[in-house]
């Protein structure tokens, strides 16, 4: 089962006829390859309530959190495709051919200065983790975490308390970096990066004097091999899918998931809420943190883009792989 709270944005009918066709499909292929089953029921209904329900009978004890940019725009961190507010309408200054050249490994190879620069304002460590950062370590704590994909590379799950183990981060990280040559690849940690990038250094590396790039997936590059061997461990055990923060856009993040449950609001409120139905809220240090300095159901956040949840579960011990109700 699923919660889902993909970006809200606007599209015509023709592309989203052919953009449904193109996930259907690859939707199929993923149930194949994983081995995914066919639909059993296992919420006595299909609201926040009996999901919460679901998890605190026991029976849910291997949840998977995908999530993308929109569990960190209220941390002031931009999502990448909001009119007006996300990144790449606001790359202007760049000099750009296309907003998302900046993100593109060839352009990259030719002209790094707009990545780098761009780097600088959004480096890890100058923001603080959402409430749906915490939440997702709650989920650790309480031992029914799975795992978390993230398509973000703002490391703010690891700051929120997440450890690698915990992580597949789909598109890369800035914990590490390489030199872009296949010849040398030679490996530089975060301090390295920091220091170049904040001295407005271009990283070049110091034994072959090629590039050097944080490990963060560009376009035209292949996701981490862990994704993929991962995702074929993961899913067929999965109890419960809790979706935020994207609009599932990009593939092949997007074509791991179904829908069963939508809960419309921002991620941080849908946190809040399920997180006051499981009766968790004041039992996590973290959490009661960030909840005391807002209103309640965190009436104080920022609505740019509603992202919304939604869920997708499987009966506990069915081996079969993740279930539609």
């Amino acid at each position: 089962m699923s919660v889902f709270f993909p970006l809200q944005e606007q599209s015509d009918d023709s592309s989203e006829d052919e953009a449904s066709g193109e996930m259907d499909f690859l939707r199929n292929l993923f149930s194949s390859t994983l081995g995914l089953g066919s639909a059993e029921k296992v919420l006595d209904e299909l609201t926040l309530d009996g999901v919460a329900r679901y998890i605190n009978s026991g029976k849910c004890k291997n949840i998977i959190c995908m999530v993308g940019a929109g569990i960190s725009t209220s941390a002031g961190i931009p999502d990448f495709r909001s009119p007006g507010t996300g990144l790449y309408a606001n790359l202007q200054k760049y000099n750009l051919p296309y907003p998302e050249a900046i993100f593109q490994i060839d352009y990259f190879k030719k002209h790094p200065e707009p990545f780098f620069a761009l780097a600088k304002e959004l480096y890890p460590g100058q923001f603080k983790p959402t409430i749906c950062h915490y939440f997702m370590k709650m989920l650790k704590d309480k031992g029914v975490l799975r795992r978390c994909y993230t398509q973000n590379i703002d490391t703010l799950e690891r700051v929120a308390g997440l450890e690698g183990e915990d992580l597949i981060e789909a598109h890369g990280t800035f914990y590490t970096s390489h030199c872009v040559s296949f010849c040398c690849r030679k490996e530089y940690n975060l301090d390295w990066m920091k220091e170049k990038i904040f001295s407005d250094d271009i990283p070049k590396c110091d034994k072959c004097s090629s590039l050097v790039k944080p490990d963060i997936v560009f376009f035209g590059e292949n996701l981490p091999v862990r994704f993929f061997t991962s995702m074929k461990m993961d899913f067929p055990r999965c109890d419960l899918l809790i979706i935020m923060g994207t609009s599932l856009q990009v593939q092949p993040f997007a074509s791991l998931v179904g829908r069963d449950v939508a809960h419309i609001s921002t991620c941080d409120d849908g946190c809040l809420a399920l997180a006051d139905l499981l009766g968790w809220k004041v039992n996590h240090t973290h959490l009661s943190e960030i909840c005391c300095l807002f209103q309640p159901h965190g009436t104080r956040f920022g609505r740019r883009s509603c992202p919304r949840w939604g869920l997708r579960t499987r009966r506990a011990g069915n081996s079969s792989g993740a279930q539609r109700n």
